[in-house]
């Protein structure tokens, strides 16, 4: 067989395939995560916090990686002074870890970890430790806690994944992680 002939097949196949396999990705199983990224879209993040306006910021390039692959949605947002990271979960996922590993992973030293009780009246748990940054006088209070669709709030990523996975906590979940300067 000439190279014509070869050149004419293979388009001719690829002429076939490709409309065969748009079809199959807009029919097929692949309608499952679009159905729970537009979901996820129609969720909305928090307009306020402690009983102030909150503004959105954009993901940085990392945070915007990162939640390509996560399982909800992330966001970011700010009131003025203190930042928040809040993050909507649909489904069980190792992808939630301790704020505190990724502050050491971006190079803070973090000290002072312990579970705090708000004074709010609420009585909820945060985990909350202090964050400094080793390049910089930068010194930062953060604080975390995940909440199911009951309102159990869990200041353990591994407790929660393990309660989530067992069934002993039903989502979607919330996740937020509150920095604030000192």
């Amino acid at each position: 067989m000439s190279r014509l002939a070869r050149c004419r097949i293979l388009k001719s196949l690829a002429t076939l395939l490709l409309p065969a396999c748009a079809l199959w990705n807009a029919v097929a199983a692949p309608g499952l995560p679009r159905a729970a990224a537009a979901a996820d879209s129609a969720v909305e993040s928090p307009t306020a916090w402690r009983g102030r306006s909150l503004r959105p910021l954009a993901l940085s390039p990392v945070e915007h990686r990162f939640a390509q692959g996560f399982p909800g949605k992330i966001v970011r947002l700010t009131d003025g002074r203190d930042m928040l990271i809040w993050r909507h979960i649909t489904r069980p996922t190792r992808m939630l870890h301790p704020a505190a590993d990724c502050y050491r992973a971006l190079g803070w030293r973090i000290r002072d970890e312990q579970l705090e009780q708000t004074e709010n009246g609420a009585g909820e748990r945060w985990r909350c430790f202090t964050a400094t940054h080793t390049d910089a006088d930068t010194r930062l209070r953060v604080c975390e806690r995940i909440e199911d669709s009951a309102g159990q709030g869990f200041t353990d990523a591994s407790a929660w994944y393990w309660a989530a996975i067992t069934g002993q906590s039903a989502g979607p979940w919330q996740a937020v992680t509150v920095a604030s300067p000192e």
